[in-house]
């Protein structure tokens, strides 16, 4: 699909930005990942679309095994680059599409993804093959940023993260989630809000979009009604976007 070639091509050219991400790398919602996972040091883990390898890399010291996959394989060069770097040898790398996993049924104790599902264009198809791929009673921790449950509120985060980021595809309400988890045969266990500050330029610029587009994502923005302003947060100084505040969630779910 022309979507997951977007992907490839957006995130092969910023596969180093995303590894010195502060966002990424230093992120609450990770430490809490980590802490809900409660792992004994015996499992595999599968780290889906890992990007930079942060979540990999987190687990690693702490599980027997992790699998690492990404449908680009600049990231994957990234990722262990990074993850070798400090210490770890226990991540296998694996090019493959997080909607058709390169793996046989029930091979997993814990599946991990973070930040990438609203790049996927068949959401559903992922919960689904996350399900088949994880052992019975095993847990999915997924965690990523999410849009209102207001519909003018959604659509304008849509809208702004697109045209920050061409490969995005839609970022999903919580609601959204909870339904797609339990129709896959899920059982959620826990769910926690994080509220996420994002700098303009520093978003922007990770995507490499040229002055032009970040001009006129700055005007949209800044174009906005005020109840779009409040709910987001928007600080602007002398026409110029600053920041606006986002939100993500993390859900730790059980097969059933």
């Amino acid at each position: 699909m022309d979507i997951k070639k977007d992907v490839q091509k957006q995130f092969g050219r910023s596969a180093d930005e995303y590894v010195k991400s502060s966002g990424h790398r230093k992120g609450e919602d990770l430490k809490k990942l980590v802490e809900i996972a409660r792992v004994t040091g015996h499992e595999h883990v599968l780290d889906v679309a890992t990007g930079g390898g942060h979540t990999a890399n987190a687990f690693a010291p702490l599980v027997n095994k992790v699998t690492a996959v990404d449908l680009t394989p600049e990231m994957l060069t990234a990722a262990e680059k990074f993850i070798k770097g400090n210490g770890h040898a226990n991540v296998a790398f694996v090019e493959g599409d997080a909607e058709k996993l390169p793996f046989p049924n029930d091979m997993f104790d814990i599946v991990t993804c973070r930040i990438a599902p609203h790049h996927f264009p068949n959401v559903q198809q992922f919960v689904n093959e996350v399900h088949r791929v994880l052992k019975a009673n095993s847990q999915f921790l997924l965690d990523d940023n999410v849009a209102p449950e207001v519909n003018e509120y959604d659509q304008f985060y849509n809208r702004i993260e697109k045209i920050r980021d061409y490969s995005h595809f839609r970022a999903w309400k919580k609601t959204e989630w909870i339904n797609m988890l339990e129709h896959a045969g899920f059982e959620i266990q826990e769910l926690y809000r994080f509220e996420k500050r994002f700098e303009f330029n520093s978003w922007c610029d990770r995507m490499k979009m040229s002055q032009s587009d970040k001009e006129a994502l700055n005007e949209y923005i800044v174009n906005s009604n005020q109840e779009v302003k409040n709910k987001f947060r928007i600080t602007i100084q002398q026409n110029k976007v600053e920041s606006f505040l986002g939100e993500a969630v993390l859900l730790k779910a059980i097969k059933s």
